[in-house]
């Protein structure tokens, strides 16, 4: 993609607006809590005080609305914390310009370390360096920086205290996860009916595992609703697959496959039904039509053979979703939560350990976030001697846009940027325009900027372009209680937020961490993970001392995960003006239909692994152990661009082949139509192939 048409894109997504679901009660709620602050210090306290300490309850309520499976009161607690700790060392530095830039840059490197950590924490960090360069500017004596930053943690504390006070809708996040996965299964069953061999968007499952991740508090209170039906609706999915396709499951036409759709089309709406349950904690109400056809038909079995096994192992596991359903499941004890019977997640203080491996892995010059960290401190401190040097005041203005739009791939940080600029237009222009014509005293403006935050908190997910409106509203606004006019804010922030946007962008142009010439490792990861499934499953089939459904079940794990990344790094690489220094666009796109399918083909035997030793264990053993062999030169290859050699597959699937002649079975026809997809993969990539050893 060429310079032009990537600003071009970037600048389209910037200013997307999206259609979200608006939660106006939880947006109440957290701008009542930057009211009660606001409102306290102005009347207790002064203007300046107020202006200063808002900035805590704001930020605090702005990190509760991140995707994070955390508590809220915690995220609110911690982000306060983090703020306070951050605007106190700013006070402490800002009393000299020398002094204030290295502490900048300092914690501008830690902030972008914290994208190792995981978005919500890179998110929650950045905030609190937009804040700090906000509330330094507001003089005060060392005495009144510690009063300040009390009443900022205190900010943390009020929305906390306003979550656990006055709920809404507890564990809400954790029910769409829950209810989007099962809802995805469904979805893939009715799919099915029409194409034997639909794709399925592994993503929800992923995200309801991590929602069901628990800390030991969370699972004592743990509704009983939310526990049951993951485990199953995963093991659905294969046996979906198995049932439909056409080569292990029922036959492409005739009673089979009309048999083969009435059970997927019913599967689909039960777990519609339990998904809408769970999602508005409601009673089950399952279709009477759908349970008919999810029995054994009166005439006796329609199906034959490995489809019949796959159909009986499918009622099985949706009677075992309509079990859960119907019974209370008794919430997880603290004794319980000993024993497995929930995904455990480290505590916060059990988090430390996490992040200092997370930031350890990604200290290498090499890594995205270690280049993000560096380009995000170099960038905050040249932007901040820039405005300061110019005649127009609030030089904070400039870092603090910097900050708020750098992230760590280009699509994000230009479109922030084309973002941050226009809503910052509007938004001053509004604000200013009120200020200009109304004239607000200082308990007026305390309204105005608890408007916008309600209205930021309620639009919050419809875009970046929207958000920063309110933002800038809500500043400007927050400033007016200290005094500061309209007309010394206006024109300075829109020429500070210009050069803070172009700042960020040119850093990123001029150290990039581009994407793109990381899309071969990528490739080759997915090919690793999916090869360690499929190895996993064929040794498993085979009976394999050692290994169990735990060990098939990580390395599933590991392959989604590797598809996800391959994924969002394609995502991500199509808007970067790149050429030239990755795959092909139409390779990348063979080689990951290949990829999927050599995931599919292993997932249909999964759904057929025997509990008796199969007669076809020791050629299964020899498929893997071969296909073991083979993978290392394989993923050496896809890395380098070079076409992957399946010699020796071929050879150990010919020998298995000759073996049963006549009478495959299944294990023997999944092997086979895996050889088919790492076929096309070798033909997705442009480069020779190098026989291997």
């Amino acid at each position: 993609m060429t310079w032009s048409r990537a600003l071009k894109e970037t600048a389209r997504s910037g200013l997307t607006v999206e259609r979200a679901s608006l939660e106006p009660l939880v947006a109440a709620r957290g701008a009542v809590g930057v009211a009660l602050i606001v409102g306290l210090t102005l009347w207790l306290g002064s203007p300046s005080l107020a202006a200063a300490s808002a900035f805590g309850a704001f930020s605090s309520g702005l990190a509760t609305f991140q995707r994070s499976w955390r508590p809220r009161p915690a995220l609110a607690l911690g982000a306060g914390a983090g703020l306070a700790v951050s605007t106190f060392l700013g006070y402490l530095a800002a009393a000299h310009t020398a002094t204030f830039v290295v502490m900048l840059v300092a914690w501008t490197l830690l902030t972008g370390m914290a994208w190792a950590v995981g978005p919500v924490s890179g998110l929650v960090a950045t905030q609190m360096v937009a804040v700090m360069l906000v509330t330094v500017t507001l003089p005060t004596s060392v005495p009144g920086a510690l009063e300040h930053t009390a009443l900022i943690a205190l900010g943390g504390v009020v929305q906390a205290a306003l979550i656990v006070l006055f709920p809404v809708r507890p564990w809400g996040a954790q029910r769409d996860a829950l209810a989007d996965a099962l809802a995805g299964v469904a979805d893939y069953a009715r799919r099915l009916r029409a194409d034997p061999v639909a794709p399925f968007d592994p993503q929800p499952l992923m995200a309801a595992r991590s929602a069901a991740a628990l800390t030991p508090r969370q699972a004592r209170g743990r509704p009983s609703e939310l526990h049951g039906f993951r485990g199953p609706a995963e093991q659905i999915r294969p046996v979906l697959a198995s049932l439909a396709d056409p080569v292990v499951g029922a036959a492409p036409e005739g009673p089979e496959r009309d048999r083969a759709r009435d059970l997927l089309a019913a599967t689909g709406s039960v777990l519609d039904a339990v998904a809408h349950a769970i999602r508005r904690g409601e009673p089950v109400r399952l279709p009477p039509e759908a349970m008919a056809v999810l029995e054994v038909p009166p005439g006796g079995p329609v199906l034959r053979g490995a489809a019949r096994r796959a159909a009986l192992r499918l009622m099985a596991l949706v009677a075992d979703v309509v079990a859960a359903a119907e019974r209370p499941v008794q919430a997880v004890t603290a004794e319980g939560a000993r024993d497995s019977r929930h995904l455990p997640r480290p505590t916060v203080p059990g988090m430390v350990p996490v992040a200092l491996r997370a930031l350890r892995r990604e200290a290498r010059w090499a890594s995205p976030v270690l280049r993000h960290a560096v380009r995000l401190s170099a960038v905050s401190a040249a932007g901040y001697l820039l405005a300061t040097a110019l005649p127009w005041g609030h030089g904070y203005w400039a870092p603090m846009t910097s900050v708020m739009v750098m992230r760590p791939d280009f699509g994000q940080t230009y479109s922030r940027g084309v973002a941050r600029f226009a809503g910052t237009l509007a938004g001053v222009l509004l604000a200013g325009a009120v200020m200009a014509l109304a004239h607000p005293g200082p308990y007026a403006s305390a309204a105005l900027a608890v408007l916008c935050v309600g209205l930021l908190y309620l639009l919050l997910h419809t875009g970046y372009a929207v958000a920063t409106v309110f933002i800038s509203g809500y500043v400007i606004f927050l400033l007016g209680i200290a005094g500061e006019g309209w007309s010394q804010t206006v024109q300075a922030r829109l020429a500070l937020t210009l050069l803070g946007g172009a700042l960020a962008m040119a850093g990123y142009a001029l150290y990039p961490a581009w994407e793109t010439p990381r899309l071969q490792d990528r490739l080759a990861d997915w090919l690793a993970a999916n090869g360690r499934y499929t190895v996993a499953v064929f040794e498993r089939y085979a009976g394999s001392p050692g290994l169990g459904p735990r060990e098939v079940r990580e390395s599933l794990l590991d392959a989604r995960a590797a598809r996800v990344a391959w994924e969002e790094a394609e995502e991500r690489a199509r808007s970067e003006p790149v050429r030239h220094r990755g795959p092909d666009p139409e390779a990348a796109e063979a080689a990951q239909a290949a990829l999927a399918m050599m995931g599919r083909a292993t997932m249909l035997l999964e759904a057929h692994l025997p509990h008796r030793h199969p007669a076809e264990a020791q050629e299964a053993a020899d498929f893997a152990a071969t296909l073991d062999a083979a993978l290392p030169a394989a993923v050496d290859a896809v890395r380098e661009g070079r076409r992957p050699d399946w010699g020796s597959v071929h050879t150990a699937l010919g020998r298995w082949q000759r073996r049963v002649g006549e009478h495959e079975g299944v294990a023997v026809r999944v092997a086979a139509q895996l050889v088919e997809d790492l076929d096309e993969l070798a033909s997705a990539l442009p480069g020779p192939a190098r026989p291997t050893a």
